[in-house]
């Protein structure tokens, strides 16, 4: 029963510890009109200037990060369709010539076929 007490108070001081880590300042915009001196106002809103500066320097480079990218992936893809534009133009060229292939064979058995039988009419 002891150590379950003991072991209670360790986990409640454990807490109590972490929530004083909690309670620091966390940046962040500040409502400056309820500071009654003007140095404290003065402070907060350099506060202010300085977190939205921050905020928009890492937006920035997060974004610059994000357009880099997507213009490295458009080129990769411009390579791509040019690969394949070229890799059609030579599967037609090739698809041609096999016809321009299959007609010429298609009409020189023709021509052999019809040739002996003008031999045979002329005797």
């Amino acid at each position: 029963m002891i150590a379950r007490i003991c072991f209670a108070v360790f986990v409640v001081t454990l807490l109590d510890m972490s929530g004083g880590a909690r309670a620091q300042d966390v940046p962040g915009i500040e409502i400056c009109t309820v500071e009654k001196t003007m140095e404290r106002r003065t402070s907060c809103l350099q506060s202010n200037v300085d977190f939205l500066q921050k905020t928009i320097t890492k937006l920035t480079s997060d974004h610059q990060q994000k357009l880099d990218a997507a213009n490295r992936q458009i080129e990769a893809l411009k390579g791509t369709v040019v690969a394949l534009q070229k890799f059609i133009t030579e599967l037609q060229a090739a698809q041609l010539k096999l016809a321009e292939d299959v007609k010429k064979k298609a009409d020189a058995p023709a021509a052999k076929d019809a040739a002996p039988a003008a031999k045979e009419g002329t005797k």
